[in-house]
């Protein structure tokens, strides 16, 4: 079979690079310090990996590996779901074709939560070989790969596409007055859910994973389909899926992934991926992409990318490069392959042929037709599964929060305090090294725009007002706050910083659903910002409880929103805080699990911290000092009626009074 000359299959990289002219994608902003922090942390630890895997050499040091790398990212993930209940699948309709028949299907990953699929089934007796495609991050799902789907049917593939959660007619939270999501696009309903996952010590992929393995199972028991020839190909998301479930599911004996296989070391500063795409703690536990790859090792496998990628074509090239070599190790080269096509993100005729011969190649003895043949689409709610266009039942959230509660169990007052130390150390009892950008004299006042190191390589902003008068006074941190509240308290004699902790979002930014690429990035090298930032909070008590003009004994803090949660956990951390006011902060992380949207919770988790905890407990951390907590919110920024224990206000009240009695 001659290979279309378009193509680099198996190729070295440079001859792609010639025929294409591609260029690298830019990685850091240079002004973005946080990022540049991060990523070096972030390489170091990709370089430590890089060196255990070249360290080896056999076969059975390679298998050893497998087995540890498949333990990690199962433990990673939160591990699978612990249910084999049935799936309860139902054909709901069909449309036929000359050459294939399409089904319409539903089936349950969970206990009444829903998955729908589009199944494709050749016209020829027999069993056939099967195909699951997972869909990429494309909003209608399942139907917007017809082509491939129905061309792998007309080459004698049984094949399973189905709806991932939050696409197509599996929308959550949706809203049949505006026919959408109240979250929005696939990849928020992804970011919502996985932050809620992450609070919970597991990661949203979990979910994915498990019902691409319950499409296996569905696949695998029509007795249309071989099921000891089954291959998986998906793109982008799907493409993340296809690598996923390759790697832990044995079943799976091809895999053929397109426009996502890359390495940490491009994606850290560059295109960091979808919620589930992004695991907490990946990167600071030893592993990277290509370690998919080696887990599926010896069976084939065939990396796909495109030219005009955001996916950074040279990360794919680390990755195949790797990959290869621990193919190599197995005397199993000709198994793995690189197929690079033309063109933006997505699969372009040449690399759907590419896929065409791969799974023809493996799957059907090289028996077979690669080249693509015209099919006639169907029109997508011809291809529901549902009658009304959406499935209904759970959400994923409510599976979430059931799970979660089932796993959650009381953390001592030790434990937390040692949580705490782990994700923001504490007190380091030393002023930290500043920088003056600017100083400006007052009449009442000095101003300082300061730069306080907070790491060896980074520095925050944090401005100074600093009261003329003689001798030590009370001193009060803001966190983020608006300069002309820390200007009206520098006028009553106090020492104020008001600080901008690292990776301070934004305002317009603070009423997102997603979860940010910040977060996202600190979580996979094994960090928290919310416990980074409160860092920097001790960081600034530090600064104010050495000057000669504080009195160490009388320093407040206030913050307000979400910032909020990351001075209640510096409180609990630093007895010198004395107390702390909260305006419109949360009052719960826990409560963030029962609603199907949130705004913000990214800013304020630390990974698996609702499972022992919640702010209530930092409270009490800080005893006998105390908190004044005005008008708690939950997660959309509405203030919460009637709880115990906190303050409301009138519209309109003035907040001097409150002030006052910080300070008091």
């Amino acid at each position: 079979m001659t290979r279309p000359r378009h193509k680099c299959w198996v190729l070295p990289l440079g001859t792609c690079l010639l025929v294409y002219g591609i260029g690298l994608t830019p990685l850091l902003a240079a002004d973005d310090s946080l990022l540049r922090w991060m990523d070096n942390i972030a390489q170091q630890q990709l370089s430590d990996r890089d060196a255990a895997v070249a360290r080896i050499r056999t076969t059975a040091e390679a298998q050893a590996r497998q087995v540890i790398v498949r333990a990690r990212i199962l433990e990673l993930l939160g591990g699978l779901p612990n249910y084999s209940g049935p799936l309860n699948a139902r054909v709901t309709g069909r449309v036929e074709r000359p050459r294939y028949t399409i089904e319409k299907v539903i089936f349950e990953s969970l206990p009444q939560f829903y998955v729908t699929a589009n199944l494709y089934l050749p016209r020829e007796a027999g069993r056939h070989p099967g195909v699951l495609r997972p869909m990429g991050h494309w909003e209608e799902g399942k139907v917007r790969e017809q082509q491939m789907d129905a061309n792998l049917a007309m080459k004698g593939f049984v094949v399973l596409t189905y709806d991932p959660v939050g696409q197509g007619e599996r929308q959550q939270a949706y809203d049949p007055r505006v026919e959408a999501s109240l979250i929005g696009r696939g990849t928020d309903q992804h970011d919502q859910v996985g932050t809620q996952s992450v609070l919970v010590g597991e990661e949203f992929a979990r979910y994915r994973i498990w019902d691409a393995k319950r499409a296996l199972d569905y696949l695998a028991s029509r007795q249309e389909v071989d099921a000891d020839k089954i291959g998986v190909t998906g793109c982008s998301g799907g493409g993340t899926l296809t690598t996923y479930i390759s790697a832990l599911d044995p079943r799976v004996k091809v895999a053929a992934p397109a426009c996502y296989i890359n390495t940490w070391h491009d994606l850290f500063g560059g295109p960091t991926g979808d919620s589930e795409q992004s695991f907490p703690f990946f990167v600071s536990s030893g592993l990277d992409v290509a370690d998919y790859i080696e887990l599926f090792a010896p069976k084939p496998w065939l990396v796909i990318s495109t030219v005009g990628d955001f996916f950074p074509l040279d990360g794919a090239r680390h990755a195949y490069q790797e990959a290869l070599d621990w193919y190599r190790i197995f005397n199993a080269e000709n198994r793995i392959a690189w197929a690079v096509g033309p063109g933006p993100h997505g699969t372009p005729r040449e690399v759907r042929e590419d896929i065409y011969e791969w799974m023809i190649r493996w799957l059907k003895e090289g028996k077979g037709d690669f080249r693509e043949e015209p099919f006639e689409a169907v029109p997508d709610f011809d291809l529901f599964a549902s009658e009304s266009g959406q499935v209904g039942g759970r959400q994923l959230y409510q599976v979430i929060a059931e799970g979660a509660r089932q796993r959650m169990s009381q953390g001592s007052p030790e434990q937390l305090q040692a949580e705490l130390r782990k994700w923001a150390g504490g007190p380091a009892g030393r002023a930290p090294a500043v920088r003056v950008v600017k100083d400006t004299p007052g009449d009442v006042f000095r101003t300082q725009q300061l730069a306080l190191q907070v790491e060896p390589a980074l520095e925050i902003a944090a401005t100074l007002y600093a009261p003329n008068t003689p001798g030590r006074k009370p001193a009060i941190l803001l966190v983020d706050m608006p300069n002309r509240v820390a200007e009206g308290l520098a006028g009553r004699n106090y020492v104020v910083l008001n600080l901008e902790p690292r990776g301070t979002p934004l305002p317009e930014s603070r009423m997102d659903q997603s979860g940010t690429t910040q977060n996202t990035r600190a979580w996979v090298i094994g960090k928290s910002l919310a416990g980074l930032r409160a860092a920097d909070i001790i960081r600034g008590v530090d600064l104010l409880a050495e000057r000669p003009d504080v009195d160490p004994g009388r320093i407040r803090a206030a913050a307000r929103q979400v910032p909020g949660v990351w001075l209640l956990m510096a409180g609990a951390l630093d007895p010198r805080i004395g107390k702390i006011w909260l305006d419109r902060t949360p009052h719960s992380l826990r409560a963030a699990l029962d609603v199907p949207v949130t705004h913000d919770l990214h800013e304020a988790v630390i990974p698996g911290f609702a499972l022992h905890w919640d702010l209530g407990d930092l409270l009490k951390a800080m005893a006998p000092r105390t908190a004044l907590w005005t008008d708690p919110t939950d997660w959309l920024e509405i203030v919460t009626p009637h709880l115990e224990g906190f303050r409301y206000r009138a519209h309109g009240d003035s907040e001097d009074p409150l002030w006052v009695e910080l300070m008091k």
